[in-house]
């Protein structure tokens, strides 16, 4: 059973989220042999760890000292059903709660994904993200997609923050992108869980020098709250297990080498 002090354990690290530490761990399911731990150096740059799921995340070192929050990236999932959200959420203790994983890449419309968030997110008496959106630019896709859903709820949809996900060749672009969406929506705080340069020729050392300067950046806005670079991995767990996110991102941007300590992505976690 959830214990009062594990819950004031997750509230303090949201605190310490809110003001000083952005940095979260995106954490895939096959990460079992790798420890969020490593790069939780106990500073509170890094507060956060999310796994697309509901369950807790595989590794050597559980969530590794980090605010673990759920994801419930489907409408009803197999390893996540949302039948189970609400009961999870209370047994684990989750302090922010993440919802669809790109719905407007998935076919789903922003009606069906507003009424499903008042049905299933909406009861949770946690912080609460819209769902994850994609950069795509095209008519009905990504922010288009997350105003119509917005226009559906009509004021039904409880929620804290806007989910980005953005990947592109610079860190203008990254910055234009993430300053509209605000913009946009200036009611609501922002969290990043997806962000990298896609492919980029100069390999690791192009996404070192991307990260630098984005991480200074959004930890100067005080409305984005938490940022997510893509991804807590190492070059052979992706490979192996996501061969198309390797081929559209590279492993330049993961946080992880191959023998579990930081890469030089990862160092700048600290």
């Amino acid at each position: 059973m959830f214990s009062i002090r594990a819950l004031a354990l997750s509230l303090a690290l949201f605190t310490t989220a809110a003001s000083a530490g952005k940095r979260g761990l995106a954490w895939p399911f096959y990460n079992a042999p790798l420890d969020p731990g490593v790069l939780n150096n106990g500073q509170g740059q890094v507060v956060a760890i999310y796994d697309w799921e509901t369950f807790a995340p595989p590794s050597t070192n559980g969530n590794g000292g980090l605010g673990f929050i759920g994801t419930q990236r489907c409408m009803d999932c197999d390893s996540s059903p949302v039948a189970q959200l609400a009961a999870r959420q209370a047994q684990q203790g989750w302090a922010t709660v993440f919802s669809l994983n790109e719905p407007d890449q998935a076919g789903i419309s922003p009606s069906a994904a507003a009424d499903w968030y008042v049905q299933w997110i909406n009861p949770l008496a946690i912080k609460k993200a819209l769902p994850a959106i994609s950069s795509s630019a095209n008519p009905g896709q990504g922010l288009d997609w997350l105003n119509s859903m917005i226009n559906a709820c009509a004021g039904r949809c409880f929620a804290d923050y806007i989910n980005l996900h953005w990947y592109g060749n610079s860190f203008p672009e990254f910055q234009n992108y993430i300053i509209g969406a605000h913009n946009r929506f200036p009611q609501f705080n922002v969290v990043i869980t997806e962000f990298a340069l896609q492919n980029p020729s100069g390999g690791q050392s192009a996404q070192v020098a991307f990260y630098r300067q984005a991480f200074a950046w959004l930890d100067a806005q005080p409305w984005v709250i938490l940022y997510f670079p893509f991804v807590a991995t190492s070059p052979a767990l992706l490979q192996a297990n996501d061969a198309a996110a390797a081929s559209f991102v590279g492993t330049g941007s993961t946080l992880y080498n191959n023998n579990g300590s930081p890469s030089a992505v990862g160092n700048l976690m600290f």
